[in-house]
């Protein structure tokens, strides 16, 4: 029986973390097709930036013919000249509802960030859903390596 695999991806975690340690964007469509040998994808969202340049909307376009639904939070440009765009929250809340409500057998998520390593804690022993996080080797939090099932390594083979 396949798998039903559910996948979650911090689009700005894995952009920047590709870009800083490989200077390189991750290759999405080849992720696809790897997950797509280990089971039937039935959810895939992809949480990005909404801003309004071209090579924004041709990525997000791209997304989407790949089968991920985007989903966009406006970019915040605030007066001291930080900015923020985070999707913690809105990624850890469809990721309980789909573990909660959906007949999900793996959550896949795209992250280095520490901050999911309750989540995924949380998630396999309440709904008993194994986890698999992919993410940067040096730029990817211990905690949330010890919080997953399996952690594959975003090297130079997931690449553009």
């Amino acid at each position: 029986m396949l798998q039903k695999i559910a996948i979650f991806v911090d689009v700005q975690n894995i952009y920047y973390t590709t870009r800083d340690a490989y200077h390189r964007q991750f290759n999405y469509r080849l992720l696809w097709q790897e997950l797509l040998a280990k089971g039937d994808i039935v959810q895939a969202t992809a949480y990005a930036i909404a801003r309004s340049d071209n090579q924004q909307h041709k990525f997000q376009k791209a997304l989407k013919h790949i089968g991920f639904e985007v989903k966009l939070k406006p970019f915040i440009q605030r007066s001291d000249g930080s900015a923020k765009g985070d999707w913690d929250v809105g990624i850890t809340i469809d990721i309980m509802t789909a573990a909660a409500t959906q007949d999900i057998d793996t959550i896949v998520l795209l992250s280095g960030d520490g901050d999911f390593d309750m989540l995924l804690r949380h998630i396999k022993s309440e709904y008993n859903v194994n986890t698999i996080v992919y993410g940067v080797p040096k730029l990817t939090a211990n905690s949330l390596i010890n919080a997953t099932d399996e952690y594959y390594k975003i090297e130079q083979n997931l690449l553009l």
